[in-house]
């Protein structure tokens, strides 16, 4: 990616400057009315007693539908791809897909009369994992909503979730999990954006947090008419559950957008 980059700023001299920083501060808002297709690549490590590690593919489609003058929905979907080794002790490879979560926000078309944009609905666990150890084997569902202000290039917001599980197999845990990403991202005229943002769970099951922190930078550049943002960061796990992961992790990512013409 690093390699490609030049190449790719030289292409995006060609696309407005205004219309990729707005493009840009779009991606930074989850519930933006803007056809969004990420994948986005994460690997962490320390997890269990044998060091295991994991590398994953997030496939993240955001989709807005309008609903009528004032009312969208937009949906956002987390369709994990996975490889994990020694995750659950000497438990060897596992590969394929995880669970998928499925949000659903009802969302005003307009912001409030101070800037802020808002959105809430319900959230969804469907139990699609290929293997035992890449998923929960439970149904899940909960609320889920979203709320930020972007100005002058900022974006500060927070997206929230809590999911319970009623239905699945029997002999395993159930989920009474809550999740928050507080977030602030800052965006440049010539579309690059810095975040910093937490992706904490907490399991009241188990009454333990994940907390991995996360910076990125992405710059968002235009190949053949097609806008794409690409970005990349590391993460620290400032805490864990018991089994990891632990210490220092990545994220890179692709994400391809469809402006509305």
């Amino acid at each position: 990616m690093a390699a490609l980059l030049p190449a790719l700023l030289v292409v995006t001299a060609a696309w407005a400057q205004d219309n990729t920083q707005d493009l840009a501060k779009k991606l930074s808002n989850p519930i933006a009315s803007l056809i969004s297709v990420p994948f986005q690549v994460n690997y962490d490590s320390g997890y269990g007693p044998n060091d295991g590690d994991k590398a994953y593919v997030n496939v993240q489609p955001v989709i807005p539908i309008t609903l009528n003058d004032n009312w969208n929905l937009i949906s956002r979907t987390i369709l994990p791809i996975a490889w994990q080794h020694d995750i659950a002790g000497p438990s060897g490879d596992q590969s394929g897909l995880g669970d998928i979560t499925q949000s659903l926000f009802f969302s005003p078309s307009q912001p409030t009369a101070n800037g802020i944009i808002w959105g809430v609905g319900p959230v969804f666990l469907l139990p699609t994992a290929t293997d035992e150890l890449l998923g929960g084997k439970k149904w899940g569902a909960g609320p889920t909503a979203v709320v930020l202000k972007q100005f002058d290039g900022w974006t500060v917001g927070m997206l929230a979730n809590h999911i319970w599980s009623f239905a699945g197999d029997s002999d395993r845990s159930d989920i009474n999990s809550t999740f928050l990403q507080p977030f602030v991202s800052y965006t440049t005229k010539d579309a690059w954006t810095f975040t910093l943002n937490t992706e904490s769970a907490y399991n009241w099951e188990a009454h333990q947090w994940s907390v991995p922190i996360n910076v990125q930078v992405s710059k968002l550049v235009v190949i053949d008419k097609q806008p794409i943002s690409l970005s990349a960061g590391v993460r620290y796990w400032a805490e864990s559950p018991d089994g990891g992961p632990e210490g220092f992790g990545f994220r890179t990512g692709v994400t391809l957008l469809f402006p509305k013409k």
